[in-house]
This record gives C-alpha cells, structure tokens and sequence, in this order.
C-alpha cells in the first residue's frame, strides 16, 4: 500500500494543471489495473481525465473519489513522501490519495467485483463543475455509492454533510481624490461594510446554518476613494430549505447608498447529504465492524451530490490522520490495512 500510495503522491496532481492531471490519470489506471484487472476508462473532461473501472457486471456500488489535490506544484520539493514513526506525509496522502489506495488493496481481496464500478473525478477539488454529471449518472446506475474521502476523527465514518457554497459579491462606487474631493466619489469599501454587516445576520445557528464572511478586498491606493470592494461568503446548510433561504437573502442584497450599486455570484452548488442517506449503508458497516462510529459534519464531497439523487451514500470511507489540505497533512499507516478490510467487508456485503 505504501509503495501504491508514494506512487500517487509522486505525481503532483493540483487541479486544473491539466498535463498533471493526466499523468495522475495514467498513473492511478495502470495501479487499478494491476490490483483488479480489466481497463479503466480515462473520460477526457475540460479538467482532465476522470478514471472510470467497471466490474463487467450488473452494477451494485459505486466507490467514489478523485485524484486531483489542492497543493500547487513543487510543493513536492519542500514536502517529499515520507513515512516516519509509523506516519505518512505529503501532498495528497490524507485527502484523499491514502483512501484510494486502501480501497483497492481491500477490492484486490473480494472474491466477486463484478458488481463494483470505480469513479475518481479531476475537479471535485474545484467544485466538481466537470464531472458532476457523470458521478450522478454513475451512482443512478449503481444504486449505492462509497464516498471514499478521509475518515472523520479517530476513524468515524461521515452520515451527513452539510450543503456547501461560495458566493461572491461585488460593489461598485465611483473613484475620486480621497483630499481634494472625496464628495465626489461613492466610496464602495463603506458600503461594503454596511453587505458585511447584513451578511453576518444569514446565518442561523439553530438549524446549523453558517454564513461567514471569509475574503474582502477594496481599493487601490490610499488617497483614492474606493471604487470597488469585493467579498467573499462561505455558506453551509443542513437543509434544502435553508438553502433556498439564503440564496434568496444573497441574491436580495440591496445597497444602502444610492450612488452604489451591487452584483451577487454564486450559489450553494453542493446540496446537503442528510443522514438519512446513509440509513441503510451504515448499519452495514457497522455489521462488518463493530463499534465503528458515524458523524454529520459540516465540509462537503461529492456524496453530496448522489444522496440528493436519493442514492443511499456513505461518506468518510477513506484514510485516517489529519491534516487536510495543510502542511500537517498525514495518514497513520497502521489503519491502512484495517481500512482496506472494512471496504472489502462492505462491498462484499453489498454485492452478496
């Protein structure tokens, strides 16, 4: 698995860097293709290719994932594959490299994976944007879906996520000489603070919705008036009704100076997976292993797009560490057997 796993890191796949992508691509079929045979299919995408294996036979599960990484290239240089006291480390291994790799070691196990199918997309990274599509119409046909994204602490699996989004919004004024005439500008960074101010008031801790401000940006240079101000929104909601709530607030933004005006981009493109998507997958995982906890939790995948599909879809299958998308980035090596062994149980079970 470590040798699998150095292989993957090895290939620096940051999303969108498409001739990286392809490599990552090349390199994760050739690695499939040994441990389980037959051929994968590269489904070329403006992102890069997705790699797509089928069992050959009448479709059960889908596993799910993607190859492409957050880090930008080099960080190889500064952050080799290393594995130290029983920890791995480097770009990728946590999220979600590690999860790849443990799913075919524990597939190479399973007697029969004609019923499974194989997806891991080039842009779930970056929304998804490309590959949304054929990950929908994958886990329709499958009817069951293994998201194998890291695990959540100490192991748990994921039961539910929240729905995610960002928005953007932009203001525009007017410049003018911030000394000689600053009357006759429309200074856009106060009224970005005024859509500050009303933004923080969309959130609603009572139903787990939060509404965050993250990024703003205004100006040019200090004796201007502001002409344009920008902010960024995170957005995270349980429920499709509270998605439709705040993209209706978003979307109703009005602004308190006249002379201003506004834009909004943006919408919560992954809808919440409710825990309801994995009833029926986790009491199978807990059947094949004993003790093994589940959490909702608030970042989103890609299973959020198939539970909205109502395919039952269980999340949180992949690595245990920590780390995601830091320097900290890590994988505890002697879970990886027990990892691979609890999706062998699981596929086995779903396909019996």
């Amino acid at each position: 698995m470590l040798a699998d796993l150095a292989a993957l890191v090895n290939v620096e796949s940051p999303s969108l860097v498409l001739d990286q992508i392809e490599r990552s691509a090349s390199t994760l079929a050739s690695i499939i293709e040994r441990h389980l045979g037959g051929e994968c299919e590269l489904v070329a995408s403006p992102a890069g290719p997705h790699v797509h294996w089928q069992g050959g036979g009448d479709p059960k599960v889908l596993l799910l994932g993607h190859h492409d990484t957050v880090f930008p290239m080099g960080t190889l240089a500064t952050r080799p594959f290393d594995v130290t006291d029983g920890v791995a480390t480097g770009p990728g291994v946590f999220d979600m490299l590690g999860g790849i790799v443990q799913a075919l070691h524990g597939l190479a196990k399973v007697d029969d994976t004609s019923g499974v199918e194989l997806l891991f997309s080039a842009d779930e990274e970056v929304g998804s944007i490309h590959s949304r599509d054929l990950i929908e119409e994958r886990a329709q046909a499958c009817g069951n879906v293994l998201v194998l994204e890291p695990s959540a602490d100490g192991g748990g699996l994921k039961t539910g996520r929240k729905g995610c989004g960002t928005f953007e919004v932009v203001i525009s004024g007017r410049a003018a000489h911030a000394g000689l005439e600053p009357e006759n500008g429309v200074n856009a960074l106060i009224e970005m603070a005024h859509q500050v101010a009303a933004i923080s008031h969309f959130g609603d801790a009572s139903v787990g919705t939060t509404v965050t401000p993250t990024v703003a940006t205004a100006g040019t240079t200090d004796n201007v008036v502001p002409a344009e101000a920008r902010i960024k929104v995170d957005v995270r909601v349980e429920t499709a009704d509270e998605k439709a709530r705040v993209e209706a607030a978003m979307a109703g933004l009005a602004v308190v100076d006249p002379s201003a005006s506004i834009e909004v981009f943006g919408h919560i493109g992954r809808p919440p997976m409710p825990e309801s998507a994995s009833a029926t997958l986790f009491p199978l995982a807990e059947l094949v292993s004993p003790g093994i906890a589940g959490f909702a939790v608030g970042g989103g995948s890609d299973g959020n797009f198939t539970a909205a599909l109502g395919v039952p879809t269980l999340d949180g299958l992949g690595a245990v560490g920590g780390g995601a998308h830091a320097d900290t980035e890590h994988v505890v090596v002697a879970t990886m057997p027990e990892r691979a062994a609890l999706i062998a149980n699981l596929v086995a079970a779903i396909t019996a």
